[in-house]
Formats: structure tokens, C-alpha cells, sequence
């Protein structure tokens, strides 16, 4: 099930932290719960990516596209994502989770988030394709940012998300069965 209780406390805590820049950092705190972990006792890789929403979305309200979203009768999707686990993620562990924007193109807005534990190591590490949607389909993030009050160029893409943007769209669709 969603972790909508969650997203409300996430919301909550964070309801007074300050505006953020389009690029700036949320930082959040996370437990695993036992409705979070699978057969090995740790973090399920699935539910990893439910929790980033726990992020994500407080993100969103901070650097203001929440309101944006609902004045517009816009809405947010995910368009890929791509994961890296490295280490475990143990019941009643806490995790602090970063999230920020990185870089944007003519579609889609590249978010990156991660889970650190206490020790200082990195958890794991996703970056996401993320779009604004209306009935009509995808909102430029060109489109969103001068709505937002904030047109900007996007900082420059880092090479590595560059080489995921092309290898992606190497990738067969329909996939071949």
C-alpha cells in the first residue's frame, strides 16, 4: 500500500523549512519499517523507489511547483529511473534521504536522490526522468519554470546523465519480446 500517512508526516515536518532554489537540496529523515523490508530481512529494491516519493514530493513544495501543479491542473509522472543499491538497508535503520534537481532538457527534469546511513555510507542512488503533465501531455520545463516565476536555463548536464539520456534512447520501444 502507499505510504500516504508517511507523505502527510513528511509534508508536516517539513512544512516550515524555507523555499528552496530550483537546484537545491531536500534533506530528509526515514525509517525501515517491517512493512518495508522482503524475504532477506533488508529494504525491498520496489519499495526503495516509493520512499523517494517521500522526498520527492516535499521538494517539489519547496522550490514552489506543488501550488504551480494545482493552479494548472497539472500533474507530475516519472519517466524512467535508473537505481544503484550498494548497501543495505536493515529494519529500524534510519536513513537520511537527499533529493534534489540536477539539470533539465527540453521534455524532462532529471532529479537525483539518495539514501545515506548513519556510518556516512551511501545506501543507494537513483536518477530519475521526471515530467509535468496536462491533458494534453508533457508541460516543458521551459513552460513550468516561467509559470513558476523562475525561467532559468539548466545548468549544464552532467556526463553521466548525458550518457543514461543516450542510452536510453538506444533502447528498443515497444520492447521486443
Amino acid at each position: 500500500m502507499y505510504p500516504f500517512i508517511r507523505l502527510a508526516f513528511q509534508f508536516f515536518v517539513h512544512r516550515k523549512d524555507g523555499p528552496l532554489d530550483l537546484t537545491g537540496t531536500h534533506v530528509s529523515q526515514h525509517i525501515c519499517w517491517p512493512w518495508d523490508i522482503d524475504l532477506w530481512m533488508e529494504l525491498n529494491n520496489g519499495r526503495t523507489l516509493t520512499l523517494y516519493d517521500l522526498g520527492r514530493l516535499p521538494l517539489a513544495r519547496r522550490v514552489g511547483l506543488i501550488g504551480l501543479l494545482r493552479e494548472n491542473k497539472w500533474s507530475l509522472t516519472m519517466a524512467g529511473v535508473s537505481v544503484r543499491y550498494r548497501r543495505r538497508v536493515r529494519m529500524f535503520e534510519r536513513v537520511e534521504m537527499r533529493s534534489r534537481a540536477v539539470c533539465w532538457d527540453d521534455k524532462f527534469v532529471y532529479l537525483e536522490q539518495s539514501m545515506w546511513k548513519a556510518n556516512g555510507e551511501c545506501a543507494n542512488h537513483a536518477l530519475y526522468r521526471s515530467a509535468i503533465t496536462d491533458r494534453n501531455g508533457i508541460v516543458t520545463p521551459e513552460t513550468a519554470l516561467a509559470a513558476l516565476g523562475k525561467p532559468a536555463p539548466s545548468p549544464e548536464t552532467p556526463g553521466w546523465i548525458a550518457a543514461w539520456i543516450a542510452a536510453d534512447a538506444e533502447r528498443p520501444w515497444p520492447p521486443m519480446q
